[in-house]
C-alpha cells in the first residue's frame, strides 16, 4: 500500500517524465482536469445523487449512482488512502453505466463529510500525507465491516437494486483488503471481491485478510501492481494457496509495468492500457458472479 517506499517509485516515474518535483502538482492538477475515462459502448442513462447512509458510528456521506430504469446488481466501491473525490465518482458512474447500482463510499465519515483533498493534490506530497494518514489510521478490519453491513443494508432497500443478485464490491490500496474482509463477512449477500494495488493481503498477522478464504463465497480479482510484487512477491503465492485449497473461484495477477496506485485515472502513475484490462477483468467477474 501507499508509503514513503511506493512515493520513491513514483519519484523515479516522474524523473523519466523529465518532471522535477516542482513541476508535480502543475502536472497533477492537468491529469486531474483532463482526465477522462474511455466511453464503454451502449452506455446507459443513470441517476446519480449524493446521499447519506446510516452505519453505527454515523452517517456516511456517499456517491450513489444507478441506471434509470430497472432493478440491477449493487456494488460498493471502497476508494484508496486519497479518498472519495471526482475520479471514484467517475469510476462509479462509468461502472452504473454499465449496468450496476453503484455506492461510492467515504471511508473516513467519522472525520469529515467529503473530499479530503483536492482535485490535482497527491499522496506524493509531504503535506497531503500528514494531513490524510490520521485518517487512514482511524479505520480498522472491524470499521470495514460494520461500515460494510450498513452500506449492504442501506443498498437492499433501495428499488433500484435487484435483491435477488448478489453484490459486488471494489476495494482499492488500503481499501483491497476491504472487499476480503466483507466477503468472509457477509458470504450469503457478497458474490464478487475485487482488490486493486491493495495492500497486506497476506501478511503473517492473525488477522491477515488471506486467512478468511474459508469464509468466502464470493468471486475473486486480486489485480497487483508489479512494484508492490517486487517488495513482496510472496504475497500472490499465499493468497493463490488459500484460495485453491478453499475452492474460492479467484483471479490473481501480477500487472506488468505498473506502479501502485495504477487504476484512478487521476494518479500520477495512472496506466490507461493496464487500468483499462483491469476493468474489463472487473466486468467479467461481476457478469459471471452477479450475473
Amino acid at each position: 500500500m501507499c508509503d514513503e517506499i511506493t512515493e520513491k517509485d513514483n519519484n523515479r516515474y516522474l524523473r523519466s517524465k523529465g518532471l522535477k518535483r516542482r513541476d508535480f502538482n502543475r502536472y497533477s492538477m492537468g491529469v486531474a482536469l483532463a482526465m477522462m475515462l474511455p466511453p464503454i459502448a451502449n452506455a446507459m442513462d443513470v441517476v446519480e445523487q449524493d446521499i447519506l447512509v446510516e452505519t453505527p458510528d454515523g452517517m456516511a456521506d456517499s456517491y450513489f449512482v444507478h441506471p434509470e430504469k430497472g432493478t440491477h446488481a449493487a456494488v460498493i466501491i471502497w476508494p484508496d488512502i486519497m479518498g472519495i473525490r471526482t475520479s471514484f465518482r467517475m469510476m462509479g458512474k462509468r461502472l452504473a453505466q454499465s449496468g450496476y447500482t453503484v455506492l461510492v463510499v467515504n471511508p473516513y465519515y467519522r472525520s469529515v463529510r467529503g473530499p479530503v483533498i483536492e482535485d490535482g493534490e497527491s499522496f506524493s506530497t509531504p503535506e497531503v500525507r500528514e494531513r490524510l494518514m490520521p485518517y487512514a489510521r482511524s479505520l480498522s478490519p472491524e470499521t470495514c465491516v460494520t461500515d460494510g453491513r450498513a452500506f449492504v443494508s442501506h443498498l437492499e432497500k433501495h428499488p433500484s437494486v435487484d435483491t435477488s443478485r448478489k453484490m459486488g464490491t471494489t476495494g482499492y490500496c488500503m481499501t483491497g483488503s476491504y472487499t476480503l474482509r466483507l466477503a468472509a463477512a457477509i458470504p450469503e449477500r457478497i458474490g464478487a471481491a475485487a482488490s486493486f494495488h491493495g495492500g497486506g493481503l497476506a501478511t503473517d498477522a492473525e488477522d491477515s485478510p488471506h486467512l478468511l478464504a474459508p469464509q468466502i463465497n464470493a468471486g475473486v480479482l486480486i489485480a497487483i501492481a508489479a512494484n508492490d510484487d517486487e517488495k513482496d512477491p510472496d504475497a500472490k503465492d499465499l493468497l493463490r494457496k488459500a484460495f485453491d485449497s478453499h475452492g474460492v473461484n479467484a483471479e490473481v495477477e501480477v500487472y506488468q509495468d505498473t506502479l501502485h496506485g495504477w487504476c484512478p485515472p487521476d494518479s500520477v502513475v495512472y496506466n490507461e492500457a493496464q487500468a483499462e484490462r483491469a476493468w474489463s477483468r472487473l466486468l467479467a467477474l461481476f457478469e459471471r458472479e452477479l450475473g
